[in-house]
């Protein structure tokens, strides 16, 4: 792992779903301490829920403070095609800010058939994909600082 302690990383989550999306934002913060970034260089943001991930991602991104972004969101599929929509939206939406922006911003959306396939991401039998978030931003956040050298 690179070293992180001089890592300044951002975490946006969605508060829909927040019995999923604050399990993830908690495995996300306990292990970008463990791999060194200091509390007062992470900042968490909240947008309402994971369609708002692209335009609080791409603010957070463009403040010039951060070496990397990590967007948290929950879609749970349901009987209606919204699933659909919000899931390809931001995709597409994280995917622009990755190819546009200078700065990483981590994928790290949930998009599951049913509760109990979140909550196996959460902390059950499958870990908590919030510390896999973390860790994609340090060496993200690393590979960016590698080409500015």
């Amino acid at each position: 792992m690179p070293d992180a302690s001089s890592m300044r990383i951002g975490i946006v989550a969605a508060e829909w779903n927040h019995e999923i999306t604050g399990k993830l934002v908690d495995g996300a913060l306990e292990a970008l301490r463990q791999y060194g970034v200091k509390d007062g260089n992470i900042t968490v943001k909240t947008v309402p829920g994971s369609f708002e991930l692209i335009y609080g991602c791409s603010q957070l991104a463009k403040c010039g403070l951060l070496d990397a972004v990590i967007a948290i969101g929950c879609v749970i599929r349901g009987d209606t095609p919204h699933f659909d929509y919000i899931c390809d939206a931001v995709t597409q939406g994280i995917s622009k800010l990755n190819v546009e922006g200078q700065v990483p911003v981590v994928f790290g959306l949930l998009t599951v058939n049913n509760l109990e396939q979140a909550e196996e991401r959460t902390g059950g039998r499958l870990g908590n994909k919030g510390e896999e978030f973390a860790v994609t931003a340090i060496k993200m956040a690393d590979f960016a600082w590698q080409l500015q050298k």
